[in-house]
């Protein structure tokens, strides 16, 4: 799922293309991609885009006369620039928003449809989209100290809770906590004051690293290759490869559709977190630390 580095640069991109510029037509592709009724898609077409903001994962689009467009991309969904009028004939091709000197084109791979377009009549209304959590790169310490200590999870939970913090996803939580050298399942009630300290710097460090690495990426250009995966990270998506920092293997604890990395190393002492599935299956034998 784009994440805030990913919509951040997603975002200057379009500001350079279509900000000040009308939107000639919405050409939605799924009918299931719309997920609001009022207002009509017709009343937004020949108003000119005056605004574009993140709201958390989301992109809010702005329109005269306090007109909205919300995109969420959830896990698959990824923007375009196209020539105008690019067909959205695919299927899976969701949405075409014309402007005079190109298109909006918004792909979804896969069979699941997740990514959704919601229209909303005024900024209050859209901001009631926005979920509680504070902005990473925005909030202080003690704002950050008190969104982590709200509840008692795991840091990797804490972390992605849209409604703690804002932005923050699986990929980079696991890059963040690397960074801290702080295990995921470390209960935020159990953290000192250090420790909070230590993961403040790491957020905004790995945050502000990424938007910067994806804008010198993109150089200009519209960013194409927008992925939860890239070679230059340093855990996730890295399992059984060498940590960047210490060499030893990057481990993997896997539940539901999602997993977290880690290296044993440098954020648990070397000491193996219980994968659920295997550690069920294994028992007794399954391996404590990483010489293991």
């Amino acid at each position: 799922m784009p994440e805030l580095p990913d919509i951040a640069v997603y975002l200057e991109a379009l500001a350079t293309r279509i900000l000040n510029h009308p939107l000639e037509a919405i050409r939605l592709g799924s009918p299931f991609l719309l997920r609001t009724i009022d207002p009509p898609v017709a009343e937004l077409t020949g108003k000119h885009i005056r605004r574009l903001q993140r709201l958390g994962k989301r992109i809010a689009i702005g329109l005269d006369g306090d007109l909205w467009m919300v995109l969420h991309l959830m896990i698959a969904g990824r923007l375009h620039w196209r020539k105008r009028g690019a067909s959205i004939g695919s299927r899976n091709t969701l949405l075409g928003l014309d402007f005079p000197h190109g298109s909006i084109i918004l792909t979804e791979a896969g069979s699941q449809r997740r990514a959704s377009l919601y229209l909303a009549r005024g900024e209050a209304a859209m901001l009631a989209m926005r979920r509680d959590g504070v902005e990473p790169l925005e909030c202080s310490l003690d704002e950050f100290a008190a969104a982590l200590r709200k509840e008692n999870h795991t840091l990797k939970r804490s972390l992605t809770d849209p409604d703690l913090f804002s932005g923050i996803g699986n990929a980079y939580s696991d890059e963040i906590l690397h960074h801290a050298r702080l295990s995921p399942m470390l209960l935020t009630q159990k953290m000192t004051d250090e420790a909070i300290a230590r993961l403040y710097s790491a957020t905004r460090e790995t945050l502000l690293l990424w938007v910067e690495k994806l804008r010198a990426e993109s150089a200009g250009d519209f960013p194409e290759g927008v992925t939860a995966f890239r070679e230059d990270m340093a855990v996730h998506g890295r399992y059984g490869q060498p940590c960047p920092v210490c060499g030893a293997k990057v481990q993997r604890i896997r539940y539901a559709s999602n997993e977290t990395n880690y290296c044993a190393k440098c954020q648990t002492g070397g000491r193996l977190l219980a994968d659920r599935a295997m550690s069920r299956l294994l028992k007794e034998d399954y391996p404590r630390f990483l010489e293991d």
